[in-house]
């Protein structure tokens, strides 16, 4: 029984060998780009399915990819203070992070990109809510209008609780 603790306590402290941990079903990686600022929205998805595609035919599996929109950068990069985030989660061998990060750094319009490899339970891909937004407000416009009278419900009500509030404060001050 000592024999059997010990294996078992050297099995856990030995490092993984590079191949298992390429295999490790629960590693995947993470790659987050940015965009330059000024390219039109359908040559945005054009570069998200560019580099989904090369990714595929380099050997990995897409597991989620979201565009992140538009945001400032912390500092400027290549004379640019914004720029169009793109997050892609896939998983693969490893080999595959270097041929797609070369596309990106042959790319003019990528100004920088990262990839990061995440452990863990492997992320469910999240369904496009503007996409599926659309399509019910094209289904049924009378559920749009009936959302609008609700926010607009809920923010006068929330206004006159405000007053309600300041009228109290002022009178528990007198």
């Amino acid at each position: 029984m000592v024999k059997d603790e010990q294996t078992l306590i050297t099995s856990i402290h030995e490092p993984k060998t590079l191949s298992e941990t390429m295999n490790d079903p629960q590693s995947y990686y993470e790659t987050m780009y940015i965009l330059r600022p000024d390219i039109a929205e359908d040559e945005v998805t054009n570069h998200i399915n560019k580099y989904n595609k090369l990714l595929e035919e380099f050997g990995g599996t897409i597991l989620d990819s979201q565009m992140r929109g538009k945001r400032r950068l912390a500092y400027q990069i290549a004379k640019n203070r914004e720029g169009i985030y793109v997050q892609l989660s896939h998983q693969g061998d490893g080999q595959h992070i270097f041929k797609i990060e070369k596309a990106m750094r042959l790319s003019e319009d990528v100004i920088r990109y990262l990839t990061v490899k995440q452990e863990g339970p492997l992320p469910s891909p999240r369904p496009s809510t503007k996409g599926s937004t659309q399509a019910n407000d094209k289904e049924n416009p009378e559920a749009k209008v009936e959302s609008k009278e609700k926010e607009l419900l809920v923010s006068s009500n929330g206004s006159t609780s405000r007053k309600n509030d300041t009228e109290n404060k002022k009178n528990t001050e007198s």
